[in-house]
C-alpha cells in the first residue's frame, strides 16, 4: 500500500504544473505541502516549515503518507493553487526564482499562503499606494556606517528621497523613478535585508545601501519601488502591454566580482576592481560599496562593432592574474584580467550575452560620448 501511494505521488509530479516547485520554479520539486497541496523544492519546503500553522511539509520519496493526504495532493497541485494563491498578483509584485535570495522567497511564500495578499486586494496597500514612508537604515557615503534616514517615496513627484533628519524641511536627495533601479545585495551589504539602490546624479550612476531589520518592510519599499516605476512606464509608453513594461521595472546585474584592469595605453600596471555589468554598463569600484563608480564602459552589440576575445594581445605586461579578457569597441580595447579560469569563463559569458543582443533605438542614445574607464 505504502508503495502504490508513493507511486501515485510521483505520477501526481508529471502533471503539468507539478514539475516545478510553485513557489520558485525550481524544476523537479519532490517535497510537498500536505496542507495546501502543493509541491515544492527542498530550499522553499525549509520556508514552509517556519509557517507550520499555514503549511505542513513532508519528503514526496522518503516520507510516509496516508491515503487521505495523497487524495488531497490529487485533488490540488500546483495550477490550482496558483489559480487560488496568486489570482491577484499585481504586474509590478516581483515574483522571485530559485536564483533569488532567501528574502525575497520568503516574503512571495508568506505573503501568498499566511498574509493571502494575493486573495485581498486591500492587504496590498503597503506598496501600491504610491506613496511610502519610513526609516531605513542607510550607508554613510564617506564613513561606511549605517544610520537610521527618513525616505519617503511619491509617485506624484516620480521620486524616492530621503532627509538627514526626520524633521529636515530639504531632502539630502532626490532620486528620479524614471532612472531609479533596486537589487536585492544580501552578501554585498553584509545584511540578510540588504538593498542597493542606484540612481542618476549628474549623469554618473550613483549606489545607496540600505535594509531594515523587518523582512516585510523592505520587500514592500522594493516593490513599492517597482509599482512606481511601472505607473511611470504605462505613462512614459502608452502603447506598451505589461509585458513589455514588467521586465523594466528592477534589474540584477548581469555579473559583478574582481577583475584586474589596466588604463586606456595598456602601459600602466594592472589594478584590482570590483566590477559590475548593469545591463550594457560595465561600471567599476574601488571598492563594492562604493557610492560611484570610478568609470564605465558601454558595451554596444557586435552589430555596432563590438567583440569580446579570450587572453590578452600577447604584448601585454605587468598582469597578475593569468586568465585575460579582450573587450574591442570601435574606438579602442580594454583589457581584463581574472584570477581563475572560471571567474574569466562566466566574464566573458556576461559579455557575449549582451554582445551578442542587438541593441534597441534608446540605447544608441544613452551610450556615453567618450568611454570614461582611466
Amino acid at each position: 500500500m505504502a508503495g502504490e501511494r508513493r507511486r501515485a505521488l510521483l505520477e501526481l509530479l508529471t502533471r503539468p504544473g507539478n514539475s516545478r516547485c510553485a513557489d520558485c520554479g525550481a524544476p523537479d520539486p519532490d517535497w510537498a505541502s500536505y496542507t495546501l497541496g502543493v509541491f515544492i523544492c527542498l530550499s522553499c519546503s525549509g520556508i514552509h516549515r517556519n509557517i507550520p500553522q499555514v503549511s505542513k511539509v513532508k519528503s514526496v520519496r522518503l516520507d510516509a503518507w496516508d491515503e487521505t493526504q495523497v487524495e488531497f495532493m490529487t485533488s490540488h497541485g500546483n495550477e490550482a493553487a496558483r489559480a487560488t494563491f496568486e489570482s491577484k498578483v499585481p504586474p509590478f509584485y516581483y515574483r522571485p526564482t530559485f536564483s533569488d535570495c532567501q528574502l525575497l522567497r520568503e516574503q512571495w511564500i508568506r505573503a501568498k499562503y499566511e498574509r493571502q495578499e494575493f486573495l485581498h486586494v486591500e492587504k496590498q496597500e503597503p506598496y501600491s499606494t504610491g506613496y511610502r514612508e519610513g526609516l531605513l537604515w542607510k550607508r554613510g557615503r564617506d564613513n561606511g556606517q549605517f544610520l537610521s534616514r527618513k525616505f519617503v517615496l511619491t509617485e506624484r513627484e516620480g521620486a524616492l528621497k530621503y532627509f538627514n533628519k526626520n524633521d529636515a524641511k530639504e531632502p539630502k536627495a532626490v532620486m528620479k523613478i524614471e532612472h531609479l533601479n533596486a537589487t536585492f545585495q544580501p552578501a554585498k551589504i553584509g545584511h540578510p535585508h540588504g538593498l542597493q539602490v542606484t540612481y542618476l546624479k549628474d549623469n554618473s550612476t550613483r549606489n545607496i545601501f540600505i535594509y531594515h531589520e523587518d523582512g516585510k518592510e523592505i520587500v514592500d519599499w522594493f516593490n513599492a519601488l517597482r509599482a512606481a516605476r511601472f505607473h511611470y512606464l504605462q505613462v512614459a509608453f502608452p502603447g506598451a502591454s505589461d509585458a513589455d513594461l514588467v521586465p523594466k521595472l528592477s534589474r540584477n546585474y548581469l555579473k559583478e566580482g574582481y577583475m584586474e584592469k589596466t588604463g586606456p595605453k595598456q602601459t600602466e600596471g594592472f589594478r584590482k576592481r570590483w566590477f559590475t555589468m548593469d545591463d550594457r554598463r560595465l561600471m567599476y569600484f574601488k571598492d563594492p560599496l562604493d557610492a560611484f563608480a570610478r568609470g564605465e564602459v558601454f558595451i554596444g552589440s557586435k552589430e555596432s562593432g563590438y567583440t569580446v576575445l579570450e587572453g590578452l594581445p600577447p604584448s601585454t605586461q605587468s598582469h597578475h592574474w593569468p586568465h585575460g579578457i579582450t573587450i574591442v569597441t570601435p574606438d579602442r580595447k580594454f583589457l581584463f584580467t581574472c584570477e581563475t579560469e572560471s571567474d574569466q569563463r562566466e566574464w566573458i559569458a556576461a559579455f557575449q550575452k549582451v554582445v551578442d543582443r542587438p541593441m534597441l533605438p534608446q540605447e544608441y542614445a544613452e551610450k556615453p560620448a567618450h568611454e570614461n574607464i582611466q
